[in-house]
């Protein structure tokens, strides 16, 4: 037998949320889906959408700087989370545009071929 005196370092544990914290990140999420459930109902425009998706994307931050731990992790991990968030907001405002751009030359019947003689 050998006489070792070496030691595996065990991972610490991670950052612990205390549950108040997580209750009010809960409390808030619902809070916040009631007010888009309440808002779905009201008739703004075009503002419905801009609305709803900015109360989606304060939902998922909270979600993710409180229950993914983002608030506590190294500053690396936001960047990396808002670049992928900037770059899909990016994405997305180029599929609207496309969208606008022919959206006017759709035609609202039947197609041309379809058409009884």
């Amino acid at each position: 037998m050998s006489n070792s005196s070496e030691s595996h370092a065990h991972p610490g544990v991670g950052h612990v949320v205390p549950t108040s914290l997580l209750g009010a990140t809960l409390v808030a999420l619902l809070v916040l889906t009631g007010v888009t459930v309440g808002l779905s109902g009201v008739k703004l425009g075009s503002f419905n959408i801009g609305i709803a998706m900015l109360i989606a994307t304060i939902k998922g931050a909270l979600v993710c700087l409180y229950f993914m731990h983002l608030r506590w992790d190294r500053p690396f991990n936001a960047i990396i989370l808002i670049a992928s968030l900037a770059f899909l907001a990016l994405f997305i405002t180029l599929a609207l545009m496309d969208t606008l751009e022919y959206a006017p030359t759709l035609y609202g019947g039947q197609a041309p071929g379809m058409l009884r003689k």
